[in-house]
């Protein structure tokens, strides 16, 4: 099970009005991750959660391949492409119907980080981001703590860069940090002198403390875990833009970031779609296939649709933010929701129309596999992170009654 599963996206979804180059930019990704990341699925999600199990070849493969350049100006280093953003989200949707977690892995390297450094100085950019975008150094996102997700906010941010001598020093605790486990650096939002800042710090330095690796639900590939500072000393440079500017910094990287998060749920929910499609056909119940059932296909038509609705909404919001929108609401909470709401919904159904054989990852009898349980436990992450669901309604519902 899970091999031999044809894509429905050529038969049932047609993209209108992208600019050239993507559509070849999409099979690319495609064939790296069918043939290079796909074979590795299986062996990821059942290593140990800890620095080893860090998918560090493919990691290295993307930077060899310029993904990691795809969403940055030219002038940066990166692809300096005419519509980054959209490019983004293409290899985002790719890499998660093969492996949600080395789709965030990417988010977190080329989107996130990545967009942090983009309001960096010159000087900044220059030490950090041509080895960022070859895959040479990995980076982290430092925004979340024990007691502040969602409510990023001067008042709940406790991590504290306190004025020294040529720089600042840095004490508090991050948590959740994707890639933190292996990091080399990472962009931290920390409250300096009654606002927030966004500092680069190097965290192979004295009084950095990395725990081991969080022990998660799914996404086993993809690290996370928390980040201490003790009285960590960054230097004056590091200061990404101007201080007291870290939460409009963040919010910018966030935006691109949850626009990526609703290309996730688009692979994932695609990757669901396409398993319990091949599975319908092929299962017999009642002297009947599945596939003949209507209760299954009126569900899957629901689903076919809510998955078109999302990529449209996802890169709908990608082709504003390359128009030069800074903040393109509420097409990118809408985005977020829908895609990330999608391959929930999906990734459950998936579970219920395979019976018994989508609740396991691997039959004892004979070795089989079936993909959709790990499908499950990966879906439910998007709905998180980047901002809640119940946040991005929040959003919307501001925009609709605003004024």
């Amino acid at each position: 099970m899970g091999s031999n599963v044809e894509r429905t996206l050529d038969r049932l979804y047609h993209g209108i009005g992208l600019a050239e180059g993507l559509d070849d930019l999409r099979n690319r990704v495609h064939r790296f991750a069918e043939d290079e990341v796909a074979p590795l699925v299986p062996s990821m999600e059942e290593r140990a959660l800890d620095v080893a199990g860090f998918p560090a070849d493919l990691f290295h493969r993307m930077g060899e391949l310029g993904l990691f350049r795809v969403p940055h100006a030219a002038a940066d280093g990166g692809a300096g492409l005419a519509n980054p953003s959209l490019a983004a989200a293409l290899v985002v949707e790719e890499l998660a119907y093969f492996s949600s977690s080395i789709a965030v892995v990417y988010v977190c390297q080329a989107v996130f980080s990545g967009g942090i450094l983009k309001y960096a100085s010159p000087e900044l950019k220059k030490a950090y981001l041509p080895a960022m975008l070859s895959g040479e150094k990995i980076a982290s996102g430092a925004i979340t703590e024990p007691d502040a997700g969602s409510d990023v906010s001067p008042e709940s941010i406790t991590t504290a860069a306190t004025p020294v001598r040529g720089g600042w020093s840095l004490t508090g605790r991050k948590r959740f940090i994707i890639n933190a486990p292996v990091a080399d650096l990472a962009c931290v939002l920390c409250a300096t002198e009654g606002a927030l800042s966004m500092l680069v710090v190097d965290l192979k330095q004295d009084g950095v403390e990395v725990p081991p690796p969080d022990r998660k639900l799914g996404m086993h590939a993809c690290l996370t875990s928390d980040i201490v500072f003790h009285d960590v000393f960054v230097p004056a440079g590091h200061l990404v833009g101007k201080p007291g500017k870290g939460l409009r910094i963040a919010l910018g990287a966030l935006t691109l970031g949850r626009i990526a998060a609703a290309a996730t749920g688009v692979g994932v929910a695609e990757a669901a779609f396409d398993e319990s499609v091949r599975w319908m056909k092929e299962r017999r119940m009642f002297g009947k296939k599945l596939a003949e059932m209507q209760h299954w296909q009126f569900r899957l038509a629901e689903r076919a649709t809510q998955i078109a609705m999302a990529r449209d909404l996802c890169y709908k919001a990608a082709l504003r933010l390359d128009a030069g929108e800074e903040f393109p609401e509420p097409e990118t909470s809408m985005a977020k929701y829908c895609g990330t709401q999608v391959a929930a919904d999906m990734a459950r159904d998936a579970v219920q129309v395979h019976g018994g054989y989508g609740f396991t990852s691997r039959l004892g009898a004979d070795g089989s596999r079936c993909r959709v349980e790990q499908l499950y436990r990966d879906a439910k992450g998007p709905e998180i992170y980047e901002g809640s669901n119940e946040i991005m309604k929040w959003v919307i519902a501001r925009r609709m009654f605003e004024g």
